[in-house]
C-alpha cells in the first residue's frame, strides 16, 4: 500500500511521473486518465460493466492537497461500475483493474469534476489524483433472492428495454459447468421464453437489457431448469447454469397507457389462456407472469357500462384467484394470502378465495385463522366437503398445538420447581454453615474471656 508521501505533491511532478510510468486507460487514448500500478492485483478476472465493486480511495489535487479519503472514514466505498454512478475516470479505471490492485490515477477535468469543479473542494477545471484499491467485485444481482446475477461484457445502446410481450431476437449460449449445451439464434416473446426451451432466468433478465448488450447470466436452479433438470440438454436436477446472451434486436409490446380498454380486454383473453396453459403444464412462475400482466392493465380501469365493468372485474378476480393458486403450488403462502385478500375486498363471500386463503394460512400454521376461513366457506356453501375436511384438520392441529403448549408449560413449571427446591437446599446449607461458624466463634470468645479473668 502506498502512503500519502508516495503521491505527487505538485502539478509538474505529477505530470512527469505519470508521463514516464503511466498507462492511458481511456478508449480514445487522449491521456484523460493515466494509471500507474502501485501494487499488482491477483491474476484473473476483471470487473465487468454493472458489477458491484468495493474500493478504498484517496483523492488529491495535483498540488498534493487531500480532499477526500475513504480510509479516514474507515469505510470502503461501493458502486456499480460503468453505470455513471461515479466519476467517469473511475468507471474507466476500475474496469481495467484486478482484485487487490492498488493504482494511482491522474485525471483530466473532463474525466473528473469538469469546468465547474466542486465548491469548497475542487477548483474549476482541475486535474485530480486518485489512489484506488480494488478490494472486491461481484455481479449485479437482479432478483431479491440472488437467483439471477448479471455481468455485462458489452454495454448496449439507447435507453429502452424490452417489456413483457416484446419480441426479442437473441444469440444465446448455455453452459453447465464447462459443457456447452445450447448455442443458437432465436426469437421469443418475453414472458413466454419457456415455449422455446429457454429458462425463466433468461426471460426475466430481458427487461434489464439494451439493444446490442452482451451479458453473462448466472442462474440458480429456481431460474434455470429447477428440480426437474432438462433431459434434452442432459442437465440433471438442481443444477446452476450460465447463459451468455446477446440482444440483437427487439420490438417492444405496447405499454398499458398506449392501449384503449377494448385492446386490453381482447389481449387479456389471450394472456389468460396462455397463463392457464402454463399452469396445467406445472410452469407456475410462467403462469404468474401472464396473470400479473392482466392485473396491471385492468386494475385501474372503469367500464363504460355495467356489462363492460363486470367483464373487467371478472378478469381481475380470476387473475388474483389464479395467482393465489400458483403461489400455493410454489409454497409462497404470504403472496397467496395477499391475492386472496384482493379478491375478498371485491367479493367478501368468494368461496374460492376464502378456501385458498384458508389453505395458505393452514400451511403457515395459522390454525385459528384458517379454521375461520373454512367455516366461512361453509356459510357460503354448506355442501363444500373439502372445507369440512379442512375444518377437521384445523381442529386437530389446534388441539395438538394446545397439548404441545400444555406439555411445554408443564415441563417449564417442573423445571422452575426443581430449581426452587435446589435453591432452597443450597440456602439451608449456607444457613447451617453460618450457624456452625457463628457458634464456633462464640465458644472461642467464651474460652478467651475465662482465661483473661483473675483466678
Amino acid at each position: 500500500m502506498t502512503t500519502d508521501q508516495d503521491l505527487p505533491m505538485d502539478h509538474q511532478s505529477a505530470t512527469a511521473l505519470f508521463a514516464a510510468k503511466g498507462i492511458d486507460v481511456t478508449t480514445n487514448k487522449d491521456q484523460g486518465v493515466i494509471k500507474v500500478i502501485k501494487r499488482a492485483g491477483v491474476d484473473g478476472d476483471r470487473p465487468m460493466i454493472g458489477d458491484r465493486v468495493t474500493v478504498h480511495y484517496t483523492g488529491k489535487l495535483a498540488t498534493g492537497k487531500k480532499f477526500d479519503c475513504s480510509r479516514e472514514r474507515k469505510e470502503p466505498f461501493c458502486f456499480h461500475v460503468g453505470k455513471g454512478q461515479v466519476l467517469r475516470a473511475w468507471d474507466i479505471a476500475v474496469l481495467s483493474m484486478q482484485r487487490g490492485e492498488v493504482c494511482t490515477l491522474l485525471c483530466k477535468p473532463e474525466y473528473a469534476y469538469g469546468a465547474a469543479g466542486n465548491p469548497d473542494k475542487i477548483p474549476p477545471s482541475s486535474s485530480v489524483v486518485f489512489e484506488l484499491e480494488l478490494i472486491k467485485f461481484e455481479g449485479e444481482v437482479l432478483t431479491g433472492d440472488g437467483g439471477i446475477v448479471r455481468r455485462i461484457k458489452v454495454k448496449g445502446e439507447g435507453y429502452t428495454n424490452p417489456n413483457d410481450g416484446s419480441i426479442v431476437n437473441v444469440h444465446l449460449e448455455g453452459r453447465c459447468g464447462d459443457r456447452l449445451f445450447d448455442c443458437r439464434d432465436v426469437s421469443f416473446i418475453v414472458g413466454q421464453a419457456e415455449d422455446k426451451s429457454i429458462p425463466l432466468g433468461v426471460d426475466r433478465a430481458m427487461d434489464k437489457m439494451q439493444k446490442g448488450e452482451c451479458c453473462l447470466l448466472y442462474l440458480k436452479p429456481k431460474y434455470g431448469f429447477g428440480s426437474e433438470g432438462k433431459p434434452e440438454y442432459k442437465i440433471g436436477p438442481d443444477k446452476d447454469i450460465v447463459y451468455e446472451i446477446t440482444l440483437k434486436d427487439f420490438q417492444r409490446a405496447k405499454d398499458s397507457w398506449e392501449m384503449d380498454l377494448k385492446e386490453k380486454l381482447d389481449l387479456s383473453a389471450e394472456v389468460k389462456s396462455k397463463g392457464n396453459q402454463y399452469f396445467k403444464a406445472g410452469r407456475y412462475y410462467q403462469a404468474v407472469i401472464q396473470y400479473q400482466r392482466i392485473i396491471s392493465w385492468l386494475e385501474i380501469e372503469y367500464g363504460t357500462g355495467d356489462m363492460q365493468q363486470k367483464k373487467i372485474q371478472d378478469y381481475i378476480l380470476t387473475s388474483h384467484l389464479n395467482l393465489a393458486l400458483c403461489f400455493l403450488r410454489l409454497k409462497e403462502f404470504t403472496q397467496a394470502v395477499d391475492n386472496c385478500n384482493k379478491v375478498i375486498e371485491l367479493d367478501e363471500n368468494n368461496e374460492k378465495a376464502l378456501y385458498r386463503r384458508g389453505e395458505a394460512r393452514l400451511c403457515r400454521n395459522e390454525f385459528s385463522l384458517a379454521l375461520a376461513d373454512f367455516q366461512q366457506v361453509l356459510q357460503v356453501n354448506s355442501a363444500n366437503r373439502a372445507a369440512r375436511a379442512q375444518i377437521s384438520i384445523c381442529q386437530s392441529k389446534i388441539k395438538e398445538h394446545h397439548e404441545k403448549d400444555k406439555k411445554t408449560y408443564a415441563n417449564m413449571f417442573q423445571k422452575f420447581a426443581e430449581r426452587d427446591a435446589k435453591t432452597g437446599k443450597t440456602k439451608r446449607r449456607r444457613d447451617d454453615s453460618a450457624r456452625t461458624s457463628f457458634n464456633g466463634e462464640v465458644s472461642i470468645k467464651q474460652r478467651r474471656r475465662s482465661q483473661e479473668c483473675p483466678s
